[in-house]
């Protein structure tokens, strides 16, 4: 790990990929300073001031020291999941040779479905089948089971997918008279470095496990691509299996989800990574009233704080999230800041970065006016700002074309500044984005893809999900296509 906030992304291992599971046992650790043979004749240096005094236990319960309390309270609620999913795979390790195509036939080759599966962990999280577990888990699955810790298995269905977080929440399909042990979230802006937690999953398919270890870290960021990372990071064992499983502290609460590895062979080194409970626990709300998570909207881009725009600023040391652009008539706008703006704090607690900001603001309600520190022009001063949702689409700004068109399975959506800022586009961004394409329809075989930005039709600017559902519908024999794609604009034509 590079620095505080820099993580290789290929070292870093979602741990959801195999099923693996940790077991663990507390103990009680002597060090040579309370050593009976010691104690008389060794004292710890004058600059470490002894914490405890020093003492033999004198009972069974001081040597029998156990987290068993805590894991007996906890385990009900961490289920095994189990993803079954539906792969297409060549059926000849030839079939992208274009010399035995050319003699044998592309249709010797024909793709055939295979399939795969893959073990995570879960969290119930209500006590009528609701589970949270990562988004990783369950991707693409076309069936989910989950097992719970006394043998029991139920079919589950999927509920939410969010990619913003990377977490996902399920449902029994039919939990019958099943009262499921729900587990209790814990408030995890009270955790601090050094608490005690334990990391409960599946790890390596092996079964629940439970190990120990303490929070080394706290807002790690540069972990995985999520729009919120804000990352608590423990030393508790974690393996691959362990993802969507629970971090508990000592009172048996959820104070995370398990989600990633630091890793160069595959296996714990020490290094694991939980999405905060305050994260998860709006997801899981969303899950549980079977609503849509509605996220805040603040409406400005960001960028981190350095050591050189720090002394530029006069900042006696590089914190906070520095505004580069501000969307026009966005919250931010209307709440008076602008460019070169640094917001120092939410409700009276530090961001680092705007990593740190995102989740602050994500974990506000809709509506809760929240105190921003602003630094602008060397001063600091409180705003008040009411946390708004991003825009939502509706019928006027999206599109799905059907029937007998070229683009028949495509979904359009027509940009607008809160979007442009979640796709990294300029706030002023034309075009209408594709948000779904229809497997083997014929948008699929033309070759659209999910966030293809189509600027134009046939000399047809695109500014509308109105104009391209009328364009789109038409009868002519080729079409003319302007799109952008990761960033490059291409000119294709195609015939109708």
């Amino acid at each position: 790990m590079a620095g505080d906030r820099q993580v290789s992304k290929r070292a870093v291992i979602l741990a959801g990929v195999a099923v693996v599971a940790i077991a663990v046992a507390g103990t009680l650790a002597f060090s040579p300073w309370n050593s009976p043979s010691t104690a008389q004749t060794a004292a710890p240096p004058a600059a470490v001031p002894a914490l405890i005094d020093s003492a033999v236990p004198q009972s069974d319960a001081q040597i029998k020291l156990s987290f068993a309390p805590v894991v007996k309270s906890v385990s009900p609620s961490v289920v095994n999941v189990y993803a079954t999913r539906i792969e297409q795979q060549s059926a000849s390790p030839f079939a992208n040779d274009p010399f035995f195509s050319r003699f044998f036939g592309q249709g010797q080759f024909q793709s055939r479905p295979r399939e795969s599966q893959s073990l995570g962990s879960g969290v119930i999280v209500d006590a009528g089948g609701v589970i949270l577990t990562n988004r990783h888990v369950i991707e693409g699955a076309t069936d989910v089971r989950i097992a719970l810790s006394d043998g029991r298995e139920f079919a589950v269905d999927i509920v939410i997918e969010d990619a913003q977080t990377d977490l996902a929440v399920l449902r029994v399909r039919d939990p019958g008279q099943a009262n499921f042990p729900a587990i209790t979230f814990a408030d995890s802006d009270a955790l601090e470095v050094g608490d005690l937690v334990l990391a409960i999953g599946n790890p390596f398919g092996v079964g629940q496990t439970v190990t120990s270890g303490i929070v080394s870290a706290l807002a790690r960021t540069g972990v995985e691509r999520s729009d919120y990372e804000f990352f608590i990071q423990t030393d508790a064992a974690i393996n691959p299996g362990n993802s969507g499983g629970a971090l508990v502290d000592m009172a048996g609460h959820l104070v995370g989800i398990n989600t990633a590895i630091y890793s160069q062979s595959g296996g714990s080194v020490g290094i694991g990574f939980a999405i905060p409970a305050n994260m998860a626990k709006l997801v899981a709300e969303a899950g549980v009233s079977g609503g849509q998570i509605v996220r805040p909207w603040f409406g400005a881009k960001m960028q981190a704080v350095t050591a050189d725009i720090a002394a530029s600023l006069n900042m006696v040391a590089p914190h906070g999230a520095l505004i580069t652009e501000v969307a026009p008539d966005g919250p931010a706008a209307r709440a008076g800041f602008a460019s070169g703006d640094v917001v120092m704090s939410v409700d009276g607690v530090a961001v680092d970065d705007p990593s740190a900001f995102n989740f602050r603001l994500a974990t506000k309600p809709i509506g809760q006016s929240v105190k921003l520190e602003r630094l602008r022009n060397g001063s600091s001063e409180s705003i008040d700002f009411t946390v708004e949702a991003a825009p939502v689409p509706d019928a006027n700004t999206t599109a799905t074309i059907t029937g007998d068109s070229r683009f028949a399975g495509t979904t359009v959506r027509q940009l607008d500044p809160a979007l442009a800022e979640v796709k990294g586009l300029a706030y002023d961004a034309k075009g209408i984005i594709v948000t779904e394409v229809a497997p083997n329809s014929p948008a699929e075989a033309m070759g659209l893809k999910v966030d293809d930005i189509i600027l134009q039709l046939n000399d047809t600017a695109m500014d509308s999900a109105k104009a391209f559902a009328q364009t789109a519908s038409q009868r002519v024999r080729t079409w003319q296509i302007i799109l952008q794609r990761d960033g490059r604009v291409t000119r294709s034509i195609i015939s109708g």
